[in-house]
């Protein structure tokens, strides 16, 4: 029997969740119900399944919120990092090549990091099921059993019977409302859930059939691997080179080893703030509220409050998501639209549609509390042990004053213990860096000053996290 390798894809943007999920820090990260985040959810779901540790794949630039997300659970993981996303398909491969070469043919269970499944045991249970077709060389999809007609999903299309599942007639792409309901009353479709179980090298045969120069690129890509820290880079070169396609458009629409099997299981992709509405706890009102909230005479309304006080008054139907520095306030049927103010955000420079207020490093997090012409603010965590890589600033000055907690800094050929409540000037132009020593999390409110403050003015000599080229 095979044993079973899970892929998480970890790689998307989910921008229709915007302002909470952001091209830096997007959804999959984001702890969007209680204490864990949809990525870390997905893998305590898979816990136990097989003795292989599972495979996350996620952009380069994701690399440390997977990471420490993967270290919070006590998990061992390999992470593979994609240089730039080439959707599904490459994604898939990537982890093909990589669990044949290593001499086994292990099932890969294709999971997406940010899905919801309300009933696990269902999902293992139809997961085990599904094992004999893929070791038989079938490539099995998870169809979803559709509560009602959805606009925002592919469909796919069940045959005939082919042991506990269906042989594949077809992929549909997202339709209008009323060929979703005839797809739902007709009982034979199935939301796509971009789910799979395949063996290694049944997924490799047939991308080789349909789409072999894939498959050539991600073999090149993968032919250079290095290891740094917890991550496995591959060579950027050919994988920029590889083309664009998802699982389904390169392979499953043309394989005739597709297999669908019924899931339902209370399962969502969370790809809008209706969806999270849907599967949240709601008040007597249908109200989902999540932080400081206050309401009165509102209903069926969803309110998202991570920092200040959201107050309603006489609302119905209403999305309200509030950030430290944007505020999204929306008609819960139009939610879907979400993403033409994140294309304009883009469009327009605005830096709201790629980062937070808060950004994690892997030293740390700042906290951008305050700019203006020529100066900025921010207040900085590192935790213990961390340090902050060893640079130079072309444009500005910092000022450093420690809160709490002890800093050792360096400043050209000084070091220096600084403590609470005492502070060090690091001119423009000279070389300096930081690092905790402590066992608390060092605290300290930086001031920047000068004529560029962009985080790109960053000329890096050396760093334990292997940035020197970002």
């Amino acid at each position: 029997m095979n044993r079973i390798k899970t892929v998480i894809l970890a790689g998307g943007l989910g921008s229709r969740l915007w302002p909470l999920s952001r091209s830096l820090y997007p959804k999959q990260f984001q702890q969007l119900a209680g204490n864990k985040t949809m990525c870390q959810v997905t893998l305590s779901r898979v816990n136990g399944v097989s003795g292989l540790e599972p495979m996350v794949i996620c952009n380069e630039e994701h690399r440390f919120i997977a990471a420490e997300q993967i270290r919070q659970l006590g998990v061992n993981a390999e992470i593979i990092l994609e240089p730039a996303g080439r959707n599904t398909a490459p994604a898939i491969t990537l982890a093909a090549i990589s669990a044949h070469a290593k001499g086994d043919d292990p099932l890969l269970l294709v999971l997406a990091a940010d899905h919801v499944i309300q009933n696990e045991n269902e999902f293992l249970a139809v997961v085990s099921r599904a094992r004999p077709l893929a070791e038989a060389g079938q490539l099995v999809t998870f169809g979803i059993v559709a509560t009602g007609p959805e606009i925002g999903y592919g469909y796919i299309r069940r045959g005939a019977e082919h042991g506990e599942g269906y042989a594949v007639d077809e992929f549909v792409e997202k339709p209008d409302f009323k060929h979703a309901k005839d797809y739902v009353d007709s009982g034979d479709y199935y939301w796509n859930s971009g789910m799979f179980l395949f063996k290694a090298s049944s997924y490799l045969e047939e991308l080789e059939k349909f789409r072999p120069e894939i498959l050539e690129a991600c073999r090149e890509a993968m032919s250079e691997t290095t290891h740094d820290l917890d991550f496995i880079r591959i060579n950027e070169q050919a994988f920029v080179a590889c083309p664009d396609e998802s699982v389904d458009y390169a392979v499953m629409e043309n394989t005739d080893r597709a297999v669908v099997m019924p899931l339902d299981a209370g399962w969502s992709d969370v790809g809008a703030w209706s969806y999270l509405w849907e599967l949240s706890s709601k008040d007597a009102h249908g109200n989902a509220v999540r932080g400081d909230v206050m309401i009165h005479n509102t209903s069926d309304c969803l309110i998202h409050s991570t920092n200040k006080l959201v107050a309603t008054v006489g609302l119905k139907n209403v999305v309200i998501v509030e950030t430290k520095d944007a505020v999204l306030v929306a008609d819960k049927n139009q939610v879907q639209d979400v993403k033409k103010i994140v294309e304009r955000l883009n469009a327009e420079g605005r830096t709201e549609y790629q980062l937070h207020r808060e950004v994690y490093r892997p030293w740390g997090k700042y906290d951008s509390i305050d700019n203006g012409e020529r100066y900025q603010v921010k207040r900085i965590t590192v935790k213990p042990g961390a340090k902050l890589s060893v640079q130079m600033h072309h444009h500005r000055a910092e000022h450093w004053i420690v809160v709490s907690g002890t800093a050792t800094v360096r400043r050209d050929d000084e070091e220096m213990l600084v403590t609470e409540n005492e502070s060090v000037y690091l001119p423009l132009g000279s070389v300096h860096s930081l690092y905790n020593p402590g066992k608390i999390p060092l605290e300290l409110i930086e001031v920047q000053s000068g004529t560029y403050l962009g985080e790109d003015d960053i000329v890096r000599y050396e760093d334990i996290y292997g940035r020197l080229k970002d």
